[in-house]
């Protein structure tokens, strides 16, 4: 027998802002969109921050340490 609950794999994503780790399934900071790619949040201000200047969160040219 299966138990849901521990045989569902969780999927993860790197925040690219703080590079935490973030559930796909539930991201507490939500989604932001570019270049046809989806991004996932650790928290609203994350979302914030890259939604103003993604490239230079993609570039690594900025990022924020948590």
């Amino acid at each position: 027998m299966k138990i849901p609950l521990f045989s569902k794999k969780q999927e993860t994503a790197e925040d690219p802002v703080c590079h935490m780790q973030v559930d796909t399934s539930n991201p507490g900071g939500g989604t932001a969109e570019h270049g046809g790619k989806t991004y996932y949040f650790c928290g609203p201000g994350c979302r914030v921050a890259f939604e103003k200047e993604p490239s230079a969160y993609l570039s690594g040219e900025k990022s924020v340490e948590m």
